[in-house]
């Protein structure tokens, strides 16, 4: 199990209520709602295996260099020698230290990648995982790694913990009109404003997967395109002007796969060290007490 860690505990910040706080006021909703979620996961899904993935870099240099508008309308803050600062809510930002800390003592191993976000983490991971994988996300974009041939799924959150989607290729098809291998081209013709991405002008959902249906990539979408052939006039026209746009977006939107990325065990573990002073002082005894619970069974 691959967790998208910065889009759970967003989702958790954002879902437990900020009334929710340690003995000495301190914000936890955050803390709180993401170790009730692996509470639930672990429980539910039962993983060998479980790895946080993190955003080293939210938003890579490269990635900029080649889309100047990737997730542009997210930077509070421009940083010339590191990663730009992102809009993140001042007591969620508190909280990041106490999730780290939480996770360490649950056993789970968090993972990330200098240049890199944890999209192309997890990229990397399911790609040489070698046994069923798990991915835990509310972000569309890593519907490009479902692969049910090599039991890769994604555990979809974006409708809440309680309502958890399986998405497998067949899902992605009947969502999107699109195979799972061919989204991140899907994403790349009819764009996403949540990513800063434009897609091709006059291109929408409906007329990308009818391209991508009959010309199979967006090679092959270009290529008919120039020669004219099995597109309106119109629709080629479009194709033809964001040649720009084209020639740099698919690195931009598909996940990297072949990080060297640092070992790490991720083999579940029951948790043994004494937490208490640790949730005495947060006020999360019974989070974390759920979280440890669901893994000591998990691994019984």
């Amino acid at each position: 199990m691959l967790l998208d860690t910065a889009s759970l505990y967003f989702r958790a910040f954002y879902g437990v209520p900020d009334k929710v706080t340690a003995p000495d006021g301190s914000p936890i909703n955050a803390a709180r709602g993401l170790l009730d979620m692996i509470a639930k996961l672990v429980g539910t899904y039962r993983p060998t295996h479980l790895v946080a993935c993190w955003d080293d870099d939210w938003r890579p240099q490269w990635r900029v260099d080649l889309l100047p508008t990737y997730k542009a309308h997210r930077v509070v803050e421009v940083v010339a020698a590191g990663p730009d600062v992102e809009e993140t809510p001042d007591p969620l930002e508190a909280q990041i230290p106490l999730i780290r800390e939480s996770l360490g003592l649950l056993g789970i191993p968090i993972v990330g990648a200098a240049e890199h976000e944890a999209d192309d983490v997890i990229g990397t991971l399911a790609t040489g995982a070698g046994m069923p994988v798990d991915i835990v996300t509310g972000d569309r974009d890593l519907f490009q790694l479902v692969n049910d041939d090599a039991e890769v799924r994604v555990v979809y959150t974006a409708r809440g913990m309680s309502n958890l989607e399986i998405v497998t290729d067949e899902v992605v098809l009947s969502k999107y009109g699109v195979h799972a291998d061919q989204y991140a081209d899907f994403a790349v013709l009819r764009g996403d404003a949540s990513d800063g991405l434009p897609g091709v002008a006059g291109i929408g959902d409906k007329t990308a997967a009818t391209l991508l249906g009959a010309h199979g990539d967006l090679a092959g979408v270009q290529a008919a395109a120039a020669r004219g052939e099995g597109m309106s006039a119109g629709v080629r026209a479009k194709v033809e002007a964001g040649a720009d746009y084209l020639r740099v977006a698919p690195t931009v939107v598909r996940v990297v796969r072949d990080l060297d990325l640092p070992a790490a065990d991720a083999r579940l573990v029951a948790p043994s060290a004494d937490v208490s002073a640790f949730t005495a002082r947060w006020g999360l005894d019974s989070s974390f007490g759920r979280a440890s619970a669901a893994i000591a069974d998990a691994t019984a």
